[in-house]
């Protein structure tokens, strides 16, 4: 975050370091800079936080070095999405414009997600500044840079299940009660149903189911309590709210003991119709020769966030190394992102 301030500042921007505490008494950082004070307020948002590397002995490259080698950059983060950032950053460099040009980075992205953008979003409605409209530099290309600009996501909720009985010895069932089943026929039903057959710009949600755990080690003992874990992915057929009724009364019908306990979770958003993302398009067509498609697929992202406060889309390098060993990104990949970002800031607040 210091080496963007030294990037930024002498190119106009006025920063803000806005460090936070989290639980962990960890300080997660994150930054916000505003270059003119006019509207419109146009805004990138990324992170500069990445997720972990686990062996580096697995790497062609140190991961963490940069290596330019083959015509790409190679270490962590290069997708994912730190080139993004460098590409806008180098594309408001030299631009006169009107209006104002902003950039909201977080260092907690990949991570819990509390002490990040959307503390910074509060700080913002604190400081009553206001954004007009919002890109945030995601990879969300699939096979060619520029293919896939996203509009919206779906919902995210988690839920942890677990069934409680009573520990015994397997050669005395009745002296105890067995969870295991009892859970398998929950998982089933949570398994089997659909939850709905897609939605406008939606595909239908789905639920998966991540991890059992037992935690017995015993071959010859009923253990005393299961768990599990599951994921939602949603659209707008369901807010967060009406989603964890509905998954509640499908289990209840059971007529089984149970606890069920769900994280925050986060609702559908979609930023459709706003002439701005005609301007997105227009700006892929001109660099790329493509008409990119329109989507809401993939995972969360920290638009969720901003979406509260100003409308926002999704348009950044190819997904295809990101998270991966040797993630990588074409130097040339780079340059055209940065050429369409330079072009889309012109049409927007220069048109």
């Amino acid at each position: 975050m210091r080496y963007l301030v030294s990037v930024l500042e002498p190119l106009g921007f006025t920063c803000h370091l806005l460090p936070w505490m989290d639980a962990n008494n960890n300080i997660v950082h994150n930054l916000y800079a505003r270059r003119g004070t006019e509207s419109p307020n146009l805004c990138f948002a990324g992170h500069v936080d990445v997720v972990p590397v686990d062996e580096e002995s697995s790497w062609s490259y140190p991961p963490f070095e940069g290596r330019i080698y083959n015509t790409s950059i190679w270490g962590r983060g290069a997708v994912d999405m730190k080139g993004a950032i460098a590409a806008f950053i180098s594309a408001a460099a030299d631009l006169n414009h009107k209006g104002s040009i902003s950039v909201l980075l977080t260092g907690d992205e990949e991570g819990p997600a509390t002490h990040g953008t959307i503390k910074v979003v509060e700080w913002l409605e604190q400081q009553k500044e206001t954004i007009d409209f919002c890109i945030v530099g995601e990879p969300t290309s699939d096979e060619i840079l520029g293919d896939t600009v996203k509009i919206g996501r779906r919902g995210s909720v988690s839920g942890l299940l677990t069934v409680k009985g009573t520990q015994g010895h397997v050669a005395y069932p009745h002296k105890a009660e067995n969870p295991i089943p009892k859970m398998i026929k929950l998982l089933s039903t949570l398994d089997g149903i659909e939850l709905d057959q897609g939605y406008l710009n939606f595909q239908p949600s789905n639920l998966e189911l991540t991890s059992v755990n037992v935690n017995n080690y015993a071959s010859n003992v009923i253990p005393e309590l299961i768990t599990a874990n599951f994921n939602v992915r949603f659209n707008p057929t369901y807010t967060t709210l009406s989603l964890k009724q509905y998954l509640r009364d499908v289990l209840d019908a059971q007529d089984i003991v149970y606890n069920l306990e769900f994280n925050e979770g986060s609702d559908p958003f979609l930023t459709s119709e706003h002439p701005a993302i005609q301007h997105v398009i227009q700006s892929i067509q001109s660099i790329q020769k493509l008409t990119p498609q329109i989507s809401t697929s993939g995972g969360t992202s920290d638009a969720r966030f901003i979406r509260k406060i100003a409308p926002v889309v999704e348009i950044g390098l190819l997904n295809d190394t990101a998270h991966k060993v040797d993630e990588h990104v074409p130097i040339k990949d780079l340059e055209a992102l940065a050429r369409i970002y330079k072009m889309f800031i012109n049409l927007y607040l220069n048109t």
